[in-house]
């Protein structure tokens, strides 16, 4: 039997990054919630994190901590359900690696995630996007900058993460215009960007230097852009605009409204699903389907493409024809 250090380490260093080709920011997920799981069972047990075996990792002690995700740390149930699929991932592995817990593992396997509603997908109107053009400054060290970073980020629908890793050699300013991001499940995608954004992007200093390896956005220590980098900088210049649709809980415009408002803008513009489905880089169709749903203006080209029907009963004339036949009918009655 492995001990349970071991057990993490393969886990981290052989499964996920070598077997599944995680990305980094998909192990920190994994590793978030295995080191709130462990220091959890440690606090139960009463005992430091180094004398904990696997066999104290058993399915009660993953039952008290989703109870304690939702109860002691007031997570929300989608919270809960994303630390359970994590543990389900951790319990398959640990079942492989160690028979012994097989039986814990299909226990584990067991626990259901808890249904709950969709969180809403937030977007921006046509006329939002322009108000938030055109009210970026034109002036300043690092104005290019960020006004190269909203366009590309509204372009092309990147994932913050996506727009964070981008290197010079990602970028295509020669023609044909086109970035290639690096997404979820280590799988690349181009997305061709209009003339404007490769206009932006050609004049930022770190495309001027000519290093393929630099990255495309920097701070102005000339550090490679974080997520969190990149949060400030679009909730910064989107402070000003308060959609009144918009949840008051929500404490600003995230880079993720951007994809959703270019997933939005792709569909109103008669892009196929499918296309949408691949620029997005969406594994299942499934998850770019709910961008048809939140857009009324969608469904009402839909309803003006169908015919209606010109009596005022709203019977089609074709589906009464026989019945104004009086000959027809003698004979029916005749039967």
């Amino acid at each position: 039997m492995k001990s349970l250090g071991q057990l993490l380490h393969s886990f981290f260093e052989d499964y996920l990054k070598v077997q599944k080709g995680l990305r980094p920011s998909s192990v920190k997920s994994y590793r978030d919630t295995l080191k709130l799981f462990i220091t959890f069972v440690a606090t139960t047990r009463r005992r430091p994190v180094t004398r904990l075996t696997v066999a104290d990792l058993n399915s009660d002690r993953v039952l008290e901590f989703l109870s304690m995700v939702e109860v002691k740390r007031a997570n929300h149930a989608r919270t809960r359900n994303q630390r359970l699929a994590a543990l389900h991932t951790f319990y398959r592995y640990v079942a492989t690696a160690d028979p012994e817990m097989l039986a814990q593992a299909e226990r584990v396997e067991a626990i259901p995630s808890k249904r709950t509603q969709a969180p809403e997908t937030r977007y921006l109107e046509p006329d939002e996007i322009d108000a938030v053009f055109k009210s970026l400054p034109r002036q300043g060290s690092l104005a290019l900058r960020d006004r190269a970073l909203l366009m590309l980020l509204y372009n092309t629908g990147a994932r913050v993460q996506e727009a964070a890793d981008l290197r010079v050699s990602d970028v295509d300013l020669d023609g044909p215009f086109r970035v290639r991001l690096h997404g979820k499940g280590d799988k690349w995608r181009a997305c061709p960007i209009w003339p404007e954004t490769a206009v932006l992007l050609r004049q930022l200093e770190s495309v001027e230097h000519g290093d393929p390896a630099q990255a495309l956005f920097t701070s102005h220590r000339r550090q490679a852009l974080t997520r969190f980098g990149i949060y400030k900088i679009v909730r910064r210049h989107t402070r000003m605009l308060r959609p009144k649709r918009f949840d008051s809980q929500h404490h600003g415009i995230s880079p993720h409204v951007f994809r959703h408002s270019a997933a939005v803008s792709l569909l109103e513009s008669g892009a196929d699903i499918n296309v949408v489905r691949s620029w997005l880089g969406h594994t299942c169709l499934e998850t770019t389907n709910r961008y048809a749903e939140i857009t009324l203006r969608t469904k009402q080209a839909a309803v003006a493409a169908c015919t209606p029907p010109v009596n005022s009963d709203g019977i089609s004339p074709s589906s009464i024809g026989w019945r104004q036949d009086q000959d027809l009918m003698k004979w029916l009655q005749s039967l």
